[in-house]
């Protein structure tokens, strides 16, 4: 009878572990979704004013297509169908067939093709024709025909100021814009003034005196 074994004891309800549950608010939610709720109420109008912002901000996109262009050149509004990558240079000779600036190295250097916008001349190959549409633009033919040259223009006849001819009408552009800022100009301000432009057959000398003649002309 010694071997029979022991019945366990009883164990008493209140010994049994309670569970640990989760801290909440009075609504059921845990500390824990609480949190991540007011953080993302929080978040969403800063996101929908950075949104707004950022739609504000963003640039109007036109092309890869044809777009309308419109262009003031020698006083005349020139209207076009321009892909947006068209070069100012590219629309003057190809669209409105005016081929007084010429294309020589094509990437801003030579000055073969200078023109004059709002009264300043700038290299028309480096130029978009859809960022010129606020400009006034003036070519070599908007200064003067051959019944009415301009005073520079007869002064690089008198001169002999050109050979090939094929830079010319960048030169005379570009002694517009120089005189108007410079009308009494001395040899050495031509020489820095014209060094955007290059003439390969070497005839400086004759441009040079054809600026300094048109300098006295229009003086007088």
């Amino acid at each position: 009878m010694d071997d029979l074994p022991e019945k366990p004891a009883k164990q008493d309800p209140s010994d049994k572990p309670k569970e640990s549950k989760p801290s909440s608010t009075s609504h059921g939610v845990s500390r824990r979704d609480f949190l991540k709720i007011s953080g993302v109420s929080a978040a969403v109008p800063l996101m929908s004013q950075v949104s707004a912002l950022a739609l504000d901000d963003a640039p109007h996109v036109q092309g890869p297509g044809k777009v309308p262009v419109s262009l003031n050149v020698n006083g005349k509004i020139l209207n076009a169908q321009l892909e947006p990558r068209v070069t100012l240079l590219d629309a003057l000779r190809d669209q409105f067939e005016l081929t007084g600036a010429k294309r020589v190295c094509d990437r801003g250097t030579c000055g073969a093709c200078t023109v004059l916008m709002d009264n300043k001349a700038v290299y028309s190959c480096s130029v978009l024709a859809i960022d010129a549409q606020s400009a006034q633009i003036i070519t070599v033919e908007g200064l003067g025909d051959p019944a009415h040259l301009h005073p520079i223009q007869q002064a690089f006849i008198d001169n002999d100021a050109q050979q090939c001819g094929f830079c010319t009408p960048g030169f005379v552009v570009a002694t517009k814009a120089f005189l108007d800022q410079h009308p009494n100009p001395t040899p050495e301000q031509i020489k820095h003034g014209l060094g955007g432009n290059f003439c390969r057959c070497g005839t400086y000398a004759g441009m040079r005196a054809a600026i300094l003649q048109a300098a006295k002309t229009k003086g007088a």
